[in-house]
């Protein structure tokens, strides 16, 4: 029950830093929070400032107790302004925070230490506003660091007629302090814990596009080249046989849709299986097992997922009442693996033993999985193979293939998990493959 509610009240802070910001994008909606939550931290030290005061002596506080309610009112009002512009808030809680802080000062003069506040500012500044607004910014925190000077030359008593004891001014001097280390350790908490959702977010998106090794390398050496040879890994390759007719009978909106449910369940196979996705075209989906991180088993994992595949595609052509004619081919052997491009990254994988499983795709049966030569040796007596005899594959001659059918044992129809640590054989990098052609 205490977790319960401790998350039901995170949900609810989330909801009230979030108010107002949903129609800015992302990178603005981020700044705008942590607006909302300054504007919420300064009206409550505030309002504790306009409650203290109440407590002292009403009518001789009451000036204060006033300008004390109005800033508070003002900041509350900030998430609502944000439907005006991404600036209104933040300038009507500037003018009102340093005018106020200033008013302040003149009645309880420079020993109530209130104008120690103008030293949030420019913390408050740099996040709410970006450093695309660097103007702007050195403009406020210019004349945050006037009113200060101003305040401290000026105020150097309390307002004639307005009294306050020595204990009353040492408790706002602390409150003045404290006030300016939380709004300063809010804002950077937020700022920061942005920053880092923000990174998270990046690389959640960079994880879908690349594999997580790949990812790491990238964020450690950006401009390296990444380019790396596998003595052995398999290729899977899977299209849907007529696919051309089938799209035209099923319209625009129905295609994308089919298409995003098979290859959705397509990734989560891969995820089981331990293999990567390595892309799509169109109605093709493309995998590789033994690669980026080399795994004896590559043979093992890719038919596992093969034979997933064909049983989603039979079970979502019964869920949409069509036929899915799904047609697969594996080759295993070296492959040159790298990412390439300056935008839209792809981690893509080349080689006879790609061209090999490509061929085999388009020679394979619909509901079917023809596997080269290589593929049924590493696969031995744990599946069933059905021999196809051998067969004229463009640009290879005459190639032994076997259709593959099943497992042989009944409980071993279980995924892999992708960190198995099986004795894997060694991928040597771009170089060395640069330097055995070289000798």
């Amino acid at each position: 029950m205490g977790n319960e509610s401790v998350r039901k009240f995170a949900d609810r802070l989330a909801q009230l830093s979030a108010y107002g910001t949903e129609a800015y994008p992302l990178n603005v909606r981020r700044r705008l929070k942590i607006m909302n939550v300054t504007a919420y931290v300064i009206a409550l030290f505030t309002l504790v400032y306009a409650i203290q005061q109440m407590f002292l002596d009403f009518q001789t506080w009451k000036p204060v107790i006033i300008i004390n309610l109005v800033m508070a009112a003002v900041a509350l009002t900030v998430p609502f302004l944000h439907r005006y512009g991404e600036l209104v808030g933040a300038s009507v809680i500037l003018v009102s925070e340093l005018a106020g802080i200033f008013l302040l000062t003149s009645y309880l003069g420079r020993n109530s230490g209130l104008h120690i506040q103008y030293f949030a500012a420019p913390a408050a500044f740099f996040v709410i506003l970006g450093l695309e607004r660097l103007k702007l910014i050195v403009l406020a925190v210019a004349i945050s660091f006037a009113l200060y000077l101003g305040a401290w030359l000026l105020f150097l008593e309390s307002a004639e007629g307005f009294k306050i004891s020595d204990a009353d001014e040492a408790a706002h001097h602390a409150m003045a302090v404290a006030t300016t280390f939380c709004v300063i350790s809010i804002v950077l908490f937020y700022a920061f814990r942005q920053v880092e959702q923000a990174e998270a977010q990046t690389d959640a998106l960079l994880h879908n596009i690349l594999p997580g090794t790949v990812v790491n390398q990238l964020k450690e050496e950006p401009d390296a080249t990444i380019a790396n040879e596998f003595e052995e890994a398999s290729v899977l390759f899977a299209d849907i046989k007529g696919f051309v007719s089938l799209a035209k009978d099923l319209g625009p909106a129905r295609t994308v849709a089919l298409l995003n449910t098979i290859v959705r369940a397509f990734d989560e196979l891969a995820d089981r299986w331990g293999v990567e996705k390595i892309k799509t075209i169109g109605d093709a989906y493309m995998a590789a097992a033994g690669l980026p991180v080399p795994a004896a088993n590559h043979a093992d994992r890719i038919a596992g997922m093969a034979l997933d595949m064909i049983d989603a595609a039979a079970r979502i052509s019964k869920e949409h009442d069509i036929d899915i004619a799904l047609r697969v081919g594996i080759a295993s052997g070296p492959v040159l693996a790298g990412v390439i491009g300056a935008k839209r990254l792809i981690y893509d994988v080349w080689g006879d033993t790609v061209n090999l499983a490509s061929r085999l795709e388009n020679l394979s049966r619909p509901h079917a999985i023809l596997v080269s030569e290589l593929t049924q040796m590493r696969l031995g007596d744990s599946y069933r193979l059905e021999p196809n005899g051998s067969i004229d594959v463009k640009g290879y001659g005459v190639v032994h293939t076997w259709f593959l059918q099943g497992r042989r044992t009944t409980d071993s129809r279980t995924a892999i998990p992708a960190n198995d640590e099986r004795e894997t054989p060694r991928s040597a990098t771009a170089g060395d493959a640069a330097a055995r052609s070289s000798a």
